[in-house]
């Protein structure tokens, strides 16, 4: 069924534009404008141009040409890359509509000045896929004046006029490096005129002749030039219609958000106790002589009066060691996305509960019953310097390792055993399936955590499925749920264990499932050295031992880690049976810290289904929480073995609920986008991995948080 734009309402949108521009209305600003594959462009051709940093944005496009669904992200000034998910009606002979997934990257090469000089970028247009859009370009634009925009460039594949033909057949899912540049190369360009600050008018001259998609049906584009509009909502949103070259029409949206910026840039949270600076001598001379020591009870009275002020400001304090001239609080933050503006609200608190003769603040920080890190501060740094920069107060702290016990230090009283527990929705999505592109489930969680003593911890979640479309389903279909698990032994037909092929069996349970039920122990031997070993229901398909150590010093890039786990394979009601499946995987890690919020992560070893290899991860994080990530891996298991993909890879994406809402809270939300799931390159997905949670206090991301210190 093919769906069309009126072309009287084009043109007539289109004449409103120049109407409106010849009354001068505002001011024009040029903003980007995203092209039908989502990616900066015009209509179909590429720009030059790049979103701003941290912007990730969602276009879909429809027309008789197909539909596509993208998504893009700008994790570094230069650089553009996007995912994308294609419906194209009549091309795959296998299927009624060829339901692809692609990817793009654009690379900006010049920035334009105010002289002479365009932006310039090379581009990949559908670089790791079954190539139906495949595509390269070299590319400038340049802002002619404040109302006009141009680009040029030049094309090989779709770009020329040449479609690279794909067997469909193919797993496809792997760059095909070959086809690169390759080909007769044809010019294209583009106009971009900015009637107003909201709405643009836009033509370009392509030499895509839609080879594919004609022949599955579509009509023939008369001729190389396309027309559109585009109109801007804000910030946030984008629509347009377009024709391709003059009988072909189509409509398109984005939506963007940017990772750099927040409802609530200044947050809600309430001020923090201000500094309380030291009495004169003359007035506490006990106080400062230090002679408040020799009385027994002013140690307690203390920690006790300190306890409550910082559990007001969300920080548990878990022990104290305290002295004449030095105290050291060891703190669990319970509150605060960054951990500086934690031990920013202590080191204030501690100049209002502590007496003058105290100087030296030892601020370390807790995870999982682990010191990961202790900030050392000179009390009179911190009253001189409360009203100025956090930069100079950083300049002052030293940032040490700390070790696991201190016999000085002193428990709190009545924090362990402690119980904690939640009830609070969740909502489950799939995208980007072939067979189905959006599955839903909808729900309620029950989770509780125990704290036996400092890093011991039993934890469990339950939960109940209220409704979606998400059902439980077979892999390969022509089974049932019942005669998949008569099977017993969940291989494919080469031989390949199901070992996460088979989820959907693991979704669509409408009776209570326990996704998990561990007992986790964290401990740190040596005072750069932590480990886990976690026992339970460790995911919702797998159970069994995983046990970890990671070697990390506060102040250095690297960290080097090791994991081992032996599994069982979970049944698919997520109770307490089991399958025959079992395994042993491990891995060994490097993990490296560039700086700029960005770091890489890389794991050599064996994975679920007995293979072998090597996944390789870039994450970014932004100022305000937003974490992005690529991950790619590649084992030892071959193309058709693995299947559609060839391998894994994906992204992942993690947003900070304090974000949205402005309010403090650690809490996150987000997770794992990949092409497919397939059995190849598959980990075990067990929480509370050491590199992720001692990292939060380490020198990188508290320097990175530190502008949040004095919040």
């Amino acid at each position: 069924m093919h769906s069309r734009i009126s072309p009287v309402l084009l043109a007539s949108t289109a004449l409103l534009t120049i109407s409106v521009s010849a009354l001068g209305v505002g001011s024009p600003t040029f903003a980007q404008t995203l092209n039908s594959y989502g990616m900066p462009g015009v209509i179909d051709t590429p720009s030059a141009n790049s979103p701003p940093e941290g912007e990730l944005s969602a276009t879909v496009s429809q027309s008789d040409y197909g539909r596509r669904v993208t998504l893009s992200f700008q994790p570094v000034p230069r650089l553009t890359a996007a995912l994308r998910y294609s419906q194209i009606d009549g091309l795959d002979p296998q299927r009624d509509s060829l339901k692809d997934r692609s990817f793009d990257m654009q690379f900006k090469l010049l920035n334009e000045n105010e002289g002479w000089q365009p932006s310039v970028a090379v581009g990949l247009r559908d670089f790791m896929g079954t190539g139906v859009y495949s595509g390269e370009y070299l590319v400038a634009t340049k802002t002619i004046s404040p109302r006009l925009r141009v680009s040029g460039g030049v094309g090989w594949g779709r770009l020329a006029g040449a479609w690279r033909q794909t067997e469909y057949g193919d797993e496809g899912g792997k760059p095909n490096v070959d086809d690169w540049f390759t080909g007769t190369a044809k010019p294209f360009a583009s106009v971009e005129w900015q009637a107003t600050d909201s709405l643009s008018v836009l033509a370009e001259y392509s030499y895509d002749d839609y080879e594919p998609e004609v022949n599955g049906g579509a009509e023939e584009p008369d001729g190389k030039i396309n027309l559109g509009v585009n109109y801007r909502i804000g910030e946030t949103y984008q629509i347009g219609a377009y024709t391709v070259g003059g009988n072909v029409f189509g409509i398109r949206g984005s939506v963007a958000l940017n990772a750099r910026n927040s409802p609530f840039p200044s947050g809600l949270e309430p001020a923090p106790a201000p500094v309380r600076p030291r009495p004169a001598r003359n007035a506490d001379p006990e106080g400062w002589s230090g002679a408040w020591t020799a009385d027994a009870t002013a140690h307690p009275v203390i920690q006790n009066a300190l306890a409550k002020a910082l559990d007001n400001e969300g920080q548990e304090l878990q022990s104290m060691a305290l002295s004449a001239n030095r105290a050291e609080v060891r703190i669990d933050n319970r509150r605060y996305l960054s951990q500086a503006e934690a031990i920013g609200r202590t080191a204030r608190l501690m100049t209002r509960a502590l007496p003058p003769s105290v100087e030296t603040f030892v601020i370390t920080s807790m995870e999982n019953g682990m010191p990961a890190s202790s900030v050392v501060l000179r009390r009179s740094d911190v009253e001189q310097l409360e009203n100025t920069a956090a930069a100079h107060i950083a300049q002052r702290a030293e940032i040490v390792d700390a070790p696991q016990r201190d016999a000085a230090l002193v428990a709190t009283p009545g924090l362990y055993p402690k119980f904690s527990w939640g009830i609070k929705p969740y909502a489950s999505v799939s995208l980007f399936d072939p067979d189905e592109p959006y599955r839903y489930e909808v729900g309620a969680t029950a989770s509780a955590r125990y704290e036996i003593v400092p890093g011991l911890i039993l934890s469990g979640t339950i939960r109940q499925r209220l409704f979606g479309t998400t059902e439980q389903e077979a892999p390969g279909g022509g089974l049932t749920p019942e005669e998949y698990d008569e099977l017993g032994t969940d291989v494919n037909e080469f031989g390949v264990p199901r070992v996460r092929s088979d989820g959907r069996m693991y979704s669509g349970n409408n009776d209570p499932v326990i996704p998990r039920l561990t007992l986790a122990w964290y401990t740190k031997p040596t005072q750069q050295v932590y480990t886990r070993v976690t026992v339970g229901l460790l995911e919702r398909a797998y159970g069994g031992v995983s046990a970890e150590v990671l070697w990390k010093p506060v102040d250095s890039r690297l960290a080097l880690g090791a994991e081992v786990n032996r599994v069982r394979k979970r049944d698919f009601d997520q109770l307490f049976s089991f399958r025959d499946y079992e395994v042993t995987t491990g891995h060994v890690s490097a993990y490296y810290d560039f700086g700029g919020g960005i770091w890489g992560q890389v794991d050599i070893g064996k994975y679920l289904a007995g293979d072998k290899g090597a996944t390789v991860e870039i994450n970014r994080e932004f100022e305000n929480g937003w974490r992005v990530g690529a991950y790619a891996t590649k084992t030892d298991m071959s193309e058709e073995e693995f299947g559609e993909g060839s391998f894994d890879k994906g992204v992942r994406l993690s947003i900070p609920v304090s974000w949205a809402t402005g309010q403090p809270s650690t809490n996150r939300v987000g997770g794992t986008i990949r092409s497919l799931s397939r059995d190849g390159g598959s980990r075990l997905r067990v929480d509370g991995r050491l590199y992720d949670k001692v990292r939060e206090s380490h020198t990188g991301n508290l320097y990175d948080g530190w502008g949040k210190f004095w919040r």
